[in-house]
């Protein structure tokens, strides 16, 4: 709420740097509370359920964190390659870092996931 009045106050003041910001930043928001939602299901799922059936489960939830992660890598790193401004840039490029380094821990998740299946099924 505070982003969306301030987003009106910039409109009305013209302050047009600011508002272009403002909108995308809201944006991303709604697009990160958008990827939450479609991911409920998946916790509901993650209940302490023993056996091979959990591991499957946390499996399919580890490769939809790894989608999202690869989506939300791959337009950041689109973005860098048009923006200009020297801030824009190590902001997004600092992005691309944080998001890279949360892909590899949840890649490694994902081997021991897969890990623990294989032993599960033998």
């Amino acid at each position: 709420e505070g982003h969306l009045q301030a987003l009106r106050q910039a409109v009305e003041q013209q302050q047009l740097p600011q508002v272009a910001w403002l909108a995308e930043h809201l944006a991303s928001q709604l697009e990160a509370i958008s990827r939450e939602t479609a991911s409920w299901s998946l916790r509901e799922w993650d209940s302490a359920s023993p056996g091979l059936a959990h591991w499957q489960r946390k499996r399919i939830q580890h490769q939809e964190f790894e989608r999202r992660l690869q989506e939300m890598t791959a337009q950041r790193k689109a973005r860098l390659a048009q923006v200009t401004r020297l801030d824009e840039q190590q902001t997004l490029q600092r992005e691309v870092e944080i998001y890279e380094g949360r892909l590899a821990r949840c890649r490694k998740a994902l081997d021991n996931i897969e890990r623990v299946l294989a032993r599960l099924t033998r």
